[in-house]
């Protein structure tokens, strides 16, 4: 399958950004309530239900699309928060929900049939027989790929299901399969899955010790840095730690995920969406990166070949990388 023109789909943290975002040039924004039932749950982020009215209410003005990311999983016996978040979304005029849950995708087929429903990557749907089961039994629309994929690997899912996917284009790459990371629950009692939060601040910590900045998450030494040396968020799949002698980043180094420079083969492979990652950065930076994504999108539907535009101020370790999609391992 041959796509067409990329969907550009920009992340809003807030209203502030989601003006930014819109003026920028997004096709889509998407967002969460301000509570647990979206994974980016961080004191300062996302959306009353009266800001979200008011979001659709500019985004629709502009002919944008609002999806609301519903995608992490309910508490056993305490459904309520997470099924008011999709009547809440449908009742403001969501073009569509994100979930990753089983139940909430069955209730939000039986009681909002008209809603849109996407696969949040949180479900880690990365094969045609997982989404084929999504798109029949819950009449998903749309699949947010996990990060652990060539873009052969996408072609051949688009070959094989009716169903519109949606890769990540630009922001941190997370190492895990997504929906089935425990790291930060492991270190902090709270993870992205049930509490909507990786990692989060009020865990972290930052020393001087001997000369060096000392990153802690918990109970856990993240990362030491030498006077100079750019300090990162402390997440425990991006830090450094001595194994045999030698320091050095086990699972991941820092970098940022940028597909600027692979778009026609993502075109080509039949992808429909890109997905910005930022919910958590403020506006200046999504300013600038979908700005930057909607030129080289543009460009790519022209059949040029987009230029890589500069964002290596704003990436992680200041490193860019195209990630799984041009993996040579395995």
């Amino acid at each position: 399958m041959t796509g067409g023109a990329l969907e550009l789909v920009c992340p809003a943290g807030t209203p502030a950004s989601l003006r930014a975002a819109v003026d920028a040039g997004a096709d889509a924004i998407y967002l969460g309530f301000r509570d647990e039932t979206n994974a980016r749950n961080f004191p300062g982020l996302n959306f009353s239900r009266d800001e979200l009215a008011e979001g659709i209410e500019y985004t629709g003005s502009k002919g944008v699309k609002v999806l609301v990311a519903i995608n992490t999983y309910p508490r056993a016996g305490n459904p309520g928060p997470w099924t008011k978040a999709v009547d809440d979304a449908a009742a403001l005029g969501a073009w569509a929900v994100i979930l990753a849950d089983i139940g909430l995708l069955d209730y939000a087929r039986r009681n909002h049939p008209d809603l849109r429903r996407h696969l949040s990557v949180q479900a880690s749907a990365a094969n045609a027989e997982a989404i084929r089961f999504y798109c029949d039994e819950f009449g998903v629309k749309r699949v947010v790929l996990p990060r652990v994929l060539t873009v052969e690997e996408i072609a051949r899912i688009n070959d094989a299901v009716e169903v519109q996917t949606e890769v990540f284009a630009f922001g941190g790459m997370c190492v895990m399969a997504e929906g089935r990371c425990l790291l930060s629950s492991y270190a902090t009692g709270e993870s992205p899955n049930m509490n909507g939060v990786c990692s989060p601040a009020e865990h972290v910590q930052y020393e001087e010790r001997d000369g060096q900045l000392v990153s802690r998450l918990g109970d856990f030494t993240i990362n030491k840095f030498r006077e100079g040396e750019p300090a990162g968020y402390p997440t425990l799949c991006k830090g450094r730690f001595r194994a045999r002698n030698r320091d050095s980043y086990l699972f991941e180094e820092p970098a940022s995920l940028d597909v600027s420079n692979i778009l026609p083969e993502l075109m080509d492979a039949g992808v429909t969406a890109l997905k910005i990652e930022g919910r958590q950065r403020g506006k200046a930076y999504v300013a600038q990166v979908v700005s930057t994504f909607r030129r080289a999108v543009d460009a790519a539907a022209r059949g040029e070949r987009p230029g890589a535009g500069d964002l290596s101020s704003i990436t992680e370790g200041g490193r860019q990388s195209t990630g799984a999609y041009e993996k040579g391992w395995r």
